[in-house]
């Protein structure tokens, strides 16, 4: 096992941070509420250049257009680039179109309908899984899809749902054999949000200042042709797709923030003067700084140990939630210790040090609650033991 970079990998991480330095670090001048938020116009001109570089549609294989990088590659980018506010926490359109790895489970004639035009930047596509009172548990999801001829007849309620309001389709999560669940009992559904009985309404801002949507759905006919993979194999589908984002998403972009906010935190302690000395002198703050970077250098071990792991095809769910529960949580720590070190100045939505930790909190119930995760961690060790 080798962390170290491949020369084309090395190349390209240095691509990746004259990008982020020349291009995303200087539309930083937004503070507060408009930090993160990136207009259409700019978000054109930026993707014009990612195309240029080679960073098109990095997880989309070769042969649909895509860069067809792995998961391990896919981190060291994704490390470079959020060090960066530029972008919204949760929108990966800088390098392309967001195809879920669920939408390559389709069929040919599914890859023409939903795919590609995906792929082409023609339709949107959101992820509905989460419900109101089944959050991590999908053992108590409740929308039911029900077999009626060649369709099947969705009712139920998804909730904190990202993008549903500019979505043409959602890939809906529904139990098709409540005896079993998620063991086989849930499938995916493509569902058009235009159909008669889909009902969607915002929600209030959460703390991070994003709006989610809540999707109601009434006795929603959806085609059968509209499965995607296997009936009841929808809860395996999403675990690929989420384990993947718990590594990259919750992982490597935690490590980029860290990063950054260690640079700040060493450059604002060598400058600031208190009681006749720079804080940089201080034992609290070099305590502060070395546990920090500590911290730092174990999660990117373990981000680069998992994605090295599941590029290789073994079994990573067990460790994505370590990451994922390491990465985000090192990241809090290390935000909250650099806006210690600056004080007041911490506090300022000018800096981006208070826009970290707001994101950062969220992280910590999205796709997996940090308790649940660690649950499912320790029972899956002591069966393995059994």
């Amino acid at each position: 096992m080798d962390f170290h970079l491949t020369e084309e990998q090395q190349l390209l991480k240095e691509t990746v941070r004259r990008f982020v330095d020349n291009e995303l670090i200087p539309l930083e001048s937004q503070s507060g509420a408009e930090r993160g938020v990136m207009s259409e116009p700019v978000l054109r001109r930026l993707q014009e250049k990612t195309k240029a570089l080679g960073l098109w549609m990095l997880d989309v294989p070769e042969e649909y257009g895509g860069a067809g990088l792995d998961l391990f590659t896919r981190c060291i980018i994704t490390e470079e680039v959020f060090r960066s506010t530029a972008l919204p926490f949760r929108d990966a359109r800088l390098f392309g179109p967001e195809a879920r790895a669920v939408l390559f489970h389709c069929t040919p004639e599914q890859k023409e309908r939903f795919l590609f035009p995906v792929l082409r930047d023609e339709k949107l596509i959101c992820f509905a899984q989460t419900e109101p009172d089944a959050g991590s548990d999908p053992a108590s999801m409740r929308t039911s899809a029900v077999p009626d001829g060649d369709d099947y007849v969705l009712n139920g309620t998804k909730r904190w749902i990202t993008g549903a309001d500019v979505s043409d389709y959602a890939q809906v999560m529904a139990v098709t054999d409540p005896a079993k669940r998620a063991r086989g009992g849930i499938t995916c559904f493509i569902v058009d949000l235009k159909s008669p009985g889909i009902q969607i309404d915002k929600q209030a801002p959460v703390i991070n200042g994003e709006t989610t949507f809540e999707i109601v759905l009434t006795d929603v006919r959806v085609p059968k042709a509209n499965i995607i993979g296997e009936v009841g194999d929808g809860f395996n589908l999403a675990q690929q797709w989420i384990t993947q984002g718990r590594i990259q998403r919750h992982g490597s972009r935690q490590l980029g923030i860290a990063a950054r906010a260690i640079d700040m935190m060493i450059d604002y302690a060598k400058v600031r003067v208190t009681f006749g000395k720079p804080l940089s002198e201080r034992q609290a703050i070099q305590f502060m700084i070395a546990d920090s970077v500590m911290e730092l250098r174990a999660a990117e071990l373990m981000v680069y140990d998992c994605a090295w792991r599941f590029d290789k095809g073994e079994d990573v769910r067990d460790l994505s939630y370590m990451v994922k529960i390491t990465a985000t949580e090192m990241a809090s720590r290390v935000v909250d210790r650099a806006i210690q070190v600056h004080g007041a100045m911490g506090l300022s939505t000018e800096l981006p040090l208070e826009w970290w930790y707001r994101q950062l909190r969220t992280i910590r119930i999205t796709e997996g609650v940090t308790e649940v995760l660690r649950w499912r961690l320790g029972a899956n060790l002591i069966r393995a033991k059994s």
